[in-house]
């Protein structure tokens, strides 16, 4: 297998990968409660530096196990990692120094100030007294106030955002956001994304999964998906989001409908607030075509607009859709296989 580490471009420069990946699996065991589950299908996956990289998917589609795999939580069955440079495998040490990980679970020490928890976490990655940025981090989180409390007396919120504290006291040019914003409220999230955001103006790689879409779509340059352990695409947000050949035109009738009228070959929806939610593809049909069989139905338009395709129009075709699919088809071949 060629070294992703050492990769090259067409003009001998090296790839500017944060992460490169190539051909991850993962199996976990088989236990007496559980069969043996494949996590990770052999996916390649590769994140630019400088990036801010959404990692998303359905719960169990394998983002936290790839995660513990950057992290070494996780012993990979096969593949190759190479994290800002290093081989997980051959320079562990390195390469998880590159890292700060913010895990998804509120994992803090209780019995410890804020203060002494980063100081504490500073020296386990060797940081220098002289060195530490301390009061600086809980400073830009907010938690400059509570850096003598115990961790035991501060709310939610401030526990997340100690999280991404302790993942950077040692600098690293990466840091991956597993889940950040659960359970923090508006301000706060906002606040916490502010900062994350100037993080990557000042040349930190982030990598963030969430199950707020509306955050991922907002924040991230590229994007990802994961579903059943593969990567189904992995590519800038804008040309995902140019992807999707969907629109959807909001009509509001000048007199209520009584039904959803009949506008084949176009399909519509009545919503309860009155609204005639007509779908379409741009790339076959015009609104003006739509336009024309709502007036031959006789419906008199009061107000209409168009709504664009969002991420999370993607990600549903992208992974609820296509699983709906794959069972649909399934059924098929097994009735068809019946009947034979």
């Amino acid at each position: 297998m060629k070294d992703i580490c050492s990769d090259k471009r067409e003009d001998g420069s090296p790839q500017e990968w944060a992460i490169a990946a190539k051909g991850v699996s993962k199996t976990y065991a088989a236990s007496k409660k559980a069969p043996a589950k494949e996590a990770l299908k052999g996916i390649d996956l590769f994140v630019p530096r400088g990036s801010i990289f959404g990692l998303l998917g359905p719960n169990g589609a394998g983002k936290s196990t790839f995660i513990n795999i950057l992290a070494g939580m996780v012993t990979k069955s096969s593949g190759e990692v190479c994290i800002w440079g290093f081989d997980i495998d051959k320079n562990p040490r390195q390469a998880r120094a590159a890292i700060g990980v913010v895990p998804q679970e509120l994992s803090t020490d209780v019995f410890f100030t804020p203060k002494e928890s980063l100081e504490i976490q500073a020296g386990l990655y060797g940081v220098p007294k002289a060195e530490r940025r301390s009061m600086e981090i809980l400073q830009a989180l907010g938690l400059e106030d509570k850096a003598d409390a115990y961790v035991r007396q501060l709310s939610g919120g401030m526990k997340r955002r100690l999280l991404v504290a302790k993942a950077m006291v040692h600098n690293p040019p990466i840091l991956i956001l597993d889940e950040p914003t659960a359970g923090v409220d508006i301000e706060l999230r906002k606040q916490l994304w502010e900062h994350v955001v100037d993080l990557n103006r000042r040349g930190v790689t982030i990598i963030l999964t969430t199950h707020y879409l509306e955050e991922a779509e907002e924040l991230c340059d590229h994007i990802a998906i994961i579903n059943h352990g593969d990567v189904v695409t992995s590519r800038p947000k804008s040309e995902l989001l140019g992807s999707l050949d969907m629109k959807t035109l909001m009509v509001v009738p000048d007199n209520p409908l009584d039904a959803v009228p009949d506008l084949s070959p176009f399909s519509a929806e009545l919503k309860e607030d009155g609204r005639l939610y007509v779908t379409y593809k741009p790339s076959e049909s015009r609104v003006g075509d739509i336009l024309a069989r709502i007036n031959e139905a006789g419906i008199r338009v009061k107000d209409l607009s168009t709504v664009e395709a969002d991420l999370e129009d993607i990600f549903l075709q992208m992974t609820y859709g296509a699983d709906r699919i794959a069972q649909e088809r399934a059924a098929q071949e097994k009735v068809t296989t019946a009947k034979v």
